[in-house]
């Protein structure tokens, strides 16, 4: 019985008979000889190209481009441990380096010029390890606080809308803090400063104040919830630090909107994370949680270790990870400077404001984010005429575009909407493409034809 003889439903068949290989790998267990190392690189190769092509998914927000020059270096920094900071003393430096520059990006007092240790903050993987130990420091402080008063310090509470990104739900959950999450309207995809003011009490760890929502895009209020909360603290009620989750607008707000003072600029914001994967501009997955200023980071949550060569504080949920995430970053900062960013992010606005006008165009559209913010777009049906945001979305993937579709938050549940990552790598050309697709996807889905046609092959 020869091999074409089996069921190949646990293998891998090759690609290229008689020349790389003919023998069938199998799936879910380790094959038992080697493969030619070209041989392997071709299996793996040619699965990949069933996934979907980054440049054209406008769902995510994460890089997706780098210039060739970060590739390489990044890719002689994989086998760097970040831990390791006594073994790689420069990929530790460099690290500091990075978090300085956020630091004094986002305004943090008392900045040294030649001191990266003046600044309080550390990288992750990501803004959901930065959201972790940023809403650990909140809760570590509060409860010393309520120990040292004699209060009850079992019943933390965070105040968030319910627009938060699901990590936000995690830290709650894993840390054991009960979420009180603000709705949100038709019409209204941000919390309000009257809504936060009747959430707060004395238990309340902190408030989650978002720069660049994940639905829409928006900024939420900052300003004026700062302001509502230091009424509130004047008044006698309890006194409420804000964190800022800027893992969408962290890296866009310093550039496009330099006079909005969201960040350290407002003494009551306490910390920032930021996600440097993200318009930080650099490959996935890297991160930052910045805070004010030593005082509201605890020292009980600070480790030492020693068994890895020198003394070493870690404040992190991991332990072992990649460095080149790192070196990635700081490349992108000295390589662009305030200058390049600023130019960079003009032009993805630019990009934005113009596919946004676009699709106002289109009839039955409604644009509810319009890219000047961050460049992120967000447009609704406004018309009942046989099709849905759902069927857009369905119809835009044959066209190799992704681009998600999805119902709003908790109390605006009825609405849904589709959203427009710009990115670079985006360029004009792409997004003029993108929305010819756009524009042609929504007059055949108007016709009704389409539609009628995939229900009739379905029900068959």
């Amino acid at each position: 019985m020869t091999t074409h003889d089996h069921d190949r439903s646990g293998v891998i068949a090759p690609a290229y008979t008689g020349r790389l290989s003919t023998d069938p790998i199998p799936r879910l267990r380790l094959p038992e000889a080697e493969m030619d190392p070209e041989a392997a690189y071709r299996f793996i190769h040619d699965e990949l190209m069933l996934d979907g092509n980054s440049r054209l998914n406008l769902a995510t927000f994460v890089t997706t481009w780098m210039d060739p020059e970060a590739d390489r270096l990044m890719a002689e920094a994989f086998d760097k441990n970040m831990i390791d900071k006594d073994e790689y003393p420069s990929t530790a430096a460099i690290e500091a380096r990075t978090v300085a520059m956020v630091a004094d990006l986002f305004h943090a007092p008392g900045l040294s010029e030649t001191d990266a240790a003046s600044a309080t903050g550390v990288s992750t993987i990501g803004s959901s390890e930065a959201v972790m130990l940023a809403g650990l420091a909140m809760k570590w402080r509060w409860r010393q606080a309520r120990e040292a008063s004699g209060a009850d310090a079992t019943r933390p509470n965070l105040i968030l809308g319910s627009n938060v990104q699901v990590v936000w739900e995690k830290f709650c959950r894993y840390f054991d803090v009960e979420p009180r999450y603000l709705p949100m309207e038709p019409g209204r995809y941000v919390v309000t400063p009257d809504q936060v003011v009747g959430a707060v009490d004395a238990d309340t760890i902190g408030v989650v104040a978002i720069l660049g929502t994940t639905y829409t895009g928006e900024f939420e209020p900052i300003g004026e919830i700062a302001a509502a909360l230091d009424k509130v603290a004047s008044e006698g009620g309890p006194d409420v630090p804000i964190h800022v989750d800027g893992a969408s607008g962290g890296f866009v707000a310093p550039f496009l909107h330099p006079d909005l003072e969201w960040d350290f600029r407002n003494p009551r914001v306490v910390s920032i994370n930021a996600s440097g994967h993200k318009y930080g501009l650099t490959y996935p997955g890297i991160g930052y949680v910045i805070w004010r200023s030593a005082e509201f980071l605890p020292d009980d949550l600070v480790f030492h270790v020693n068994y890895l060569g020198g003394d070493m504080p870690t404040f992190t949920l991991n332990f072992s990870r990649p460095g080149n995430q790192v070196v990635g970053q700081y490349y992108n900062f000295i390589r662009l400077g305030r200058a390049g960013y600023t130019t960079i992010m003009e032009t993805l606005r630019d990009t934005a404001v113009w596919i946004a006008d676009e699709v106002a165009e289109i009839p039955g559209m409604r644009v509810i984010s319009d890219g000047s913010a961050i460049p992120v777009i967000a447009f609704e049906r406004n018309d009942d005429d046989g099709y849905t945001v759902f069927d857009v979305s369905h119809e835009l993937r044959a066209t190799g575009w992704q681009v998600p579709a999805y119902t709003m938050p908790a109390d605006a549940e009825n609405v849904a909407v589709l959203r427009v990552v710009v990115r670079e790598g985006f360029s004009r050309t792409l997004a003029a493409a993108f929305v010819k697709d756009l524009k042609e996807v929504c007059a055949r889905l108007a016709t009704g034809a389409d539609l009628h046609a995939a229900k009739q092959h379905f029900a068959h």
